[in-house]
């Protein structure tokens, strides 16, 4: 544990081979290794990724939600393509067959659902993907909670399900409905690694 500068008592830091945090977990300097600086150069060549945007609610309409067109315009500044959107019921059996139909297609990479991630007994996105997914990607839920946690929330981050996962070459995505949530994920978490996770599932 060392003290850095004027924040010497006031804040500690763990020093690693390459990176620096603070005890609240802001990363102040960051060398990456050279396989994934590597990985992440190739992914940056490769088209934009063909992304279905699907909100779940019952109580939202085309006109008053706001998380699906955040979505889709983060995507589009991001570079990407947007390869359907639609607002359906916050129902297990209906989700899940209207992912299945997405993942099918050939003008479809990655799907982001949002909504339905929390608590209630109405939130069923989450069981509705998981037995789609060959592969889960904790590091995506966890990374997002602990960002919220920090930038939003605070303990409240535990509430949330967010995950992802693959199937078949695909991305599944599921984000909370919230639009702050949305916001934060995508570009914290996802966007910086979107085209990178493309890259690997296609290797």
């Amino acid at each position: 544990m060392d003290a850095v500068g004027e924040e010497s008592g006031r804040r500690s830091v763990h020093r690693s081979r390459s990176f620096l945090v603070t005890r609240r977990g802001s990363f102040s300097r960051m060398t990456l290794p050279t396989g994934t600086s590597e990985h992440r150069r190739d992914a940056a060549t490769r088209a934009p990724v063909q992304v279905a945007i699907v909100v779940v609610s019952d109580n939202r309409t085309a006109e008053t939600d706001e998380s699906g067109p955040l979505v889709r315009w983060l995507l589009i500044q991001a570079g990407h393509t947007v390869a359907g959107q639609a607002l359906i019921p916050n129902d297990e059996a209906n989700t899940r067959t209207h992912v299945e139909a997405l993942i099918a297609r050939d003008d479809v990479d990655a799907v982001i659902l949002c909504g339905g991630t929390g608590l209630s007994a109405k939130d069923r996105t989450v069981e509705a993907i998981r037995p789609l997914m060959e592969k889960e990607l904790p590091g995506f839920g966890e990374l997002f909670r602990f960002i919220s946690y920090q930038e939003q929330i605070g303990t409240a981050a535990i509430l949330t399900r967010a995950m992802a996962g693959t199937v078949n070459g695909k991305l599944i995505v599921s984000l909370p409905g919230s639009k702050a949530a949305v916001e934060l994920a995508l570009k914290k978490v996802l966007l910086p690694e979107l085209q990178h996770v493309m890259h690997e599932l296609r290797r």
